[in-house]
């Protein structure tokens, strides 16, 4: 099974172009992480590494992944670089915690995780289409939206936390989350637009989302 996954993992990556984009490279990132939870003793990777030289240099050194070749070393070195360049924290969700519009467990999908504070209560997520129901439709699930203090919501590339407001987001992409169609955030325009190129999509900011749209993403028509 591991060998499968591996496998899947590099299919058609070409991690020795000099060319690649930003999001390639955060894409490559994310399957080093992958190969890295499967395959070596991640209490001993490197941290804080500069490029990727240096983080190969130290990835040899540590051992900590003894039986990877140099195509899949590079791949774990990227999710090492990565890491050591992130601003922000992933949003941390704990075991158990629910979406309190569809009732999924959310800690299963961290890639899709969204957050709301409210009058110091905490809200997770599994996905930005269901964070702005709750947002919208404050009136059916009994909060005062006055008191949000924290939305936040997950880079489809990076995976850190985000300012929702502040993001750009895909909607209604090829991309499916955990409850279907959705609305992707990114950091940045350009990763946004990346995406698009990739799997289709319509770019929005947090202010052009509206109810009737958010719902739209369900075949619902709102009038």
């Amino acid at each position: 099974m591991k060998h499968i996954l591996l496998l899947l993992l590099i299919i058609n990556i070409s991690i020795f172009s000099n060319n690649l984009s930003d999001a390639k490279l955060k894409k490559l990132s994310i399957k080093g992480t992958k190969i890295a939870k499967v395959f070596c003793d991640t209490s001993k990777l490197p941290k804080n590494t500069l490029n990727l030289d240096d983080a190969l240099t130290k990835l040899k050194s540590s051992n900590a992944c003894s039986n990877l070749d140099e195509q899949k070393l590079k791949l774990v070195a990227y999710s090492l670089i990565a890491k050591s360049n992130h601003k922000h924290s992933n949003i941390e969700v704990p075991d158990g915690a629910k979406c309190p519009v569809c009732g999924m467990f959310v800690y299963k999908y961290p890639k899709w995780a969204a957050f709301m504070e409210i009058d110091g209560k905490k809200h997770y997520f599994d996905g930005v289409k269901d964070m702005m129901k709750y947002y919208f439709f404050d009136g059916d699930f009994q909060y005062d939206r006055s008191k949000i203090s924290k939305m936040l919501v997950t880079n489809y590339y990076t995976l850190e936390a985000i300012n929702a407001k502040d993001a750009f987001y895909v909607y209604d992409s090829k991309e499916y989350g955990p409850m279907g169609r959705e609305l992707i955030p990114f950091s940045t325009l350009k990763e946004a637009k990346n995406f698009i190129a990739d799997h289709g999509g319509e770019l929005m900011k947090f202010s052009d989302i509206t109810p009737k749209n958010v719902m739209a993403l369900d075949g619902v028509e709102l009038k």
